[in-house]
């Protein structure tokens, strides 16, 4: 496991998910419901910031590495998930919404997985579709977290409901996509 600045930052990242996590558990006497908003969308939106700079400081620093682009896919996920979690304990995401993301991020998790061992690893390579859906779910989730009018303006919730159902649709699309490639290129037996 190389320890080098980008694998650092996608440490930093995973350490943040018990951050927003555990914000909503403080007193409400140490901070406010909005205040527990305000600093979990602050922690989750710098954590989309260190997602860009990682990728950024391995290719600047000429520091990628086979463990590195293990990691960062796991961070990405695990904070995508934490997020959900905390987002349906507070009731702003369906359970339906948030069952389908996180059982496609973990089904194709493991079909990635397992074309890798069969040396079928580019068949299930990230697809714009998956781009996409990566897309609005972190535009969503921040909106979700924040919960309350932007700007007296932008109804976060209701945008971020928007959102996060639109990934929903894209999640599933995405994974029938490359269910689809990984069943055209699966070796035959035998």
């Amino acid at each position: 496991m190389p320890m080098n600045w980008p694998n650092l930052v996608t440490w930093l990242r995973i350490v943040m998910i018990p951050l927003i996590v555990g914000v909503y558990y403080l007193p409400d006497s140490w901070l406010s419901l909005q205040a527990k908003n305000d600093t979990a969308t602050a922690i989750f939106v710098f954590a989309a910031v260190t997602d860009w700079l990682d990728g950024y400081l391995a290719r600047a620093l000429d520091q990628m590495s086979a463990f590195g682009a293990f990691l960062d896919p796991v961070a990405d996920k695990l904070i995508v998930v934490g997020a959900l979690i905390v987002l349906l304990q507070l009731d702003r995401v369906d359970a339906v919404v948030a069952l389908i993301i996180i059982g496609r991020e973990i089904a194709i998790s493991a079909l990635r997985e397992w074309m890798a061992r069969v040396g079928r690893a580019r068949s299930v390579a990230v697809a714009f579709v998956g781009k996409l859906k990566t897309t609005f779910q972190m535009i969503a989730i921040p909106l979700l977290l924040y919960h309350t009018t932007l700007f007296d303006v932008v109804n976060c919730q209701w945008l971020g409901t928007l959102l996060i159902n639109a990934a929903a649709i894209l999640t599933v699309v995405s994974m029938l996509y490359y269910l689809r490639r990984a069943a055209a290129d699966m070796p035959t037996p035998g």
